[in-house]
């Protein structure tokens, strides 16, 4: 794979609010705040959060040939996990990112629980405007909490005129967000207080009526959720590979960074 142009930089911590009972937003400032301004709200970054007692961030080298990080002296090595780019402000020179807080079960919701102003966090991400999602007049839409921010995203950008069904699962009713868009959306929240068990996810698509033509799907949720609803759309209902994004975020009982190869290859299935 060809290297990137990438922005990184070291931002703090302004001020955080919680959006439900379990989804903090958190803003960043920081001088690199105005080179996000040339990325797609919705992308996915790397953020990097330092060992306790290391006050600045040592950003790592990406090997693109064994698709990993380089490895890194333990002492100063930060814990790096994808999150989505939720929004900026240049007047106010903030960004933010939207965490899911489920107590310290993962280092990054451990980091946003505690967060407070002054913290600092390294954001490492790619450069240049990305098509989040392929345009289309019907839409399919389904993640579960991990993947709200980036069909949050999505629903922002889409215009007056458009439709589709939105499927989003979430622990309760209390977690239900308020996510605002000017297209005619359907919206089906589910609630799962136990993720990791297993989702049904993949079982309430299957009930939807599916669009024929003009469609784009857009589906950001666990491992096992992502590949059954993309063998259905594609090997059932024959949806192109360019009418579905389908990524898988986490794998139920194992780490971000020791299942990145398994993701890795459902994410690139066709």
């Amino acid at each position: 794979m060809k290297n990137f142009k990438a922005i990184q930089g070291e931002f703090t911590v302004c001020r955080k609010e919680y959006i439900t009972p379990h989804y903090i937003r958190i803003f960043f400032t920081g001088k690199e705040v105005p080179l996000i301004a040339n990325t797609t709200i919705g992308v996915n970054n790397k953020i990097l959060i330092p060992p306790k007692g290391v006050h600045t961030i040592h950003f790592p080298e990406f090997d693109y040939e064994k698709m990993q990080w380089k490895p890194q002296p333990e002492e100063v090595r930060p814990i790096v996990r994808t999150y989505t780019h939720r929004g900026i402000d240049l007047e106010k020179n903030e960004i933010w990112i939207d965490f899911v807080a489920h107590g310290d079960e993962g280092p990054a919701s451990a980091w946003a629980i505690t967060a407070k102003e002054g913290d600092l966090l390294g954001i490492l991400m790619k450069d240049g405007e990305t098509e989040l999602y392929a345009k289309a007049e019907n839409y399919l839409l389904v993640a579960d909490s991990t993947g709200i921010p980036v069909i949050a995203a999505i629903l922002e950008d889409l215009p007056f005129g458009v439709k589709g069904t939105c499927i989003l699962e979430v622990d309760s009713k209390m977690e239900e967000q308020r996510l605002e868009t000017k297209a005619d959306i359907r919206f089906l929240w589910i609630h799962n207080e136990n993720p990791q068990q297993g989702s049904r996810l993949a079982e309430i698509v299957k009930q939807q009526p599916m669009p024929e033509t003009s469609r784009s799907g857009y589906v950001a949720a666990e491992f096992s959720s992502v590949k059954e609803i993309r063998r259905y759309l594609r090997k059932e209902k024959n949806w192109k590979q360019e009418e579905l994004y389908a990524y898988s975020y986490w794998k139920s009982g194992v780490s971000e960074d020791k299942s990145a190869i398994d993701r890795h290859q459902e994410n690139a299935a066709g």
